[in-house]
């Protein structure tokens, strides 16, 4: 908002000079705040202007707050009414940005709407049981390693592990990865998690398994696997918030549709030159 407090409280008491007594009426959206020229300021501007304010302003006391945006309010009216009756050509720009405006906020409306409307706990259920019902059964891997920069260093370490040595001493000994000061443990990791031939190796190894060295951009590794299990299906506790929002995306997405469906709808010819968007001296012609 620009210059939204440079406002002071002189301006604020503008506010109060016509003499207007809250204390008889019940105090409403309607209730007229302020009059500029016979144009009233009312409570349901300030608050949805106050709504509409940057975070940092949203902190200030509501005294201070209050008169800074009636104040805006009161200056704004005043250039408005004063740009409508003596400015010969209001920019074009401006009647557009109003109209653009306008179609966002009544799109907004409805998108609130559609996307409040009450979810059936059948209807959570049914997409729960659609999106996790006959979810595969999806694995998960503990495993620790020991990175080292050769693959010469990688056999030497497999070597020492095959004759007994602990795999963690080793890691903590001469992993030069993050892990290593943890005895090389990397916990519990899903498909997709780790790079691919790293991956490729886990999936292939048998529980207490020593790996063959194993090559990647980071260096070469020696993998033991520790553990094995099968990650379940998240829960529909778990998963309603997120249920719930695809339900009202899903309801929002229809209901443009079936307006499209029964709407006359046109567009450019195909070969519009959209480059033509930036050209905005033809808002001067």
């Amino acid at each position: 908002m620009r210059n939204f407090l440079a406002a002071t409280a002189v301006s604020a008491l503008m506010v109060f000079s016509a003499g207007v007594s809250f204390a008889q009426e019940e105090i409403t959206a309607d209730t007229v705040i302020a009059s500029v020229n016979g144009t009233d300021i009312t409570l349901g501007h300030v608050i949805v202007l106050r709504a509409q304010l940057p975070q940092e302003y949203q902190g200030l006391p509501d005294d201070v707050l209050f008169e800074g945006i009636i104040a805006q309010l009161i200056e704004q009216t005043l250039l408005a009414d004063y740009a409508e009756a003596n400015v010969a050509d209001i920019p074009r720009e401006v009647g557009l940005s109003l109209d653009n405006e306008r179609r966002a906020l009544y799109a907004a409306v409805q998108i609130e709407e559609v996307a409040g409307r009450d979810i059936s706990d059948e209807a959570i259920q049914a997409a729960y049981d659609e999106q996790y019902g006959n979810l595969p059964p999806e694995p998960e891997f503990n495993a620790s390693h020991i990175l080292v920069e050769t693959e010469e260093e990688a056999l030497a370490l497999i070597e020492e592990l095959n004759g007994g040595a602990d795999f963690a001493e080793l890691a903590k000994e001469k992993s030069t990865g993050p892990s290593g000061p943890n005895g090389g443990e990397l916990g519990w990791f899903g498909l997709g998690m780790m790079v691919e031939p790293f991956e490729a190796a886990v999936i292939e190894m048998e529980v207490g398994a020593i790996s063959a060295p194993v090559n990647t951009q980071f260096g070469w590794h020696v993998l033991i696997l520790n553990e094995k299990r099968d990650k379940p299906a998240p829960t529909l506790e778990e998963t309603t918030v997120a249920l719930m929002d695809g339900l009202r995306q899903a309801a929002v997405e229809a209901e443009i549709a079936a307006l499209k469906e029964g709407a006359d709808i046109t567009r450019p010819e195909e070969g519009f030159d959209a480059a033509l968007m930036r050209d905005v001296s033809l808002l001067l012609k």
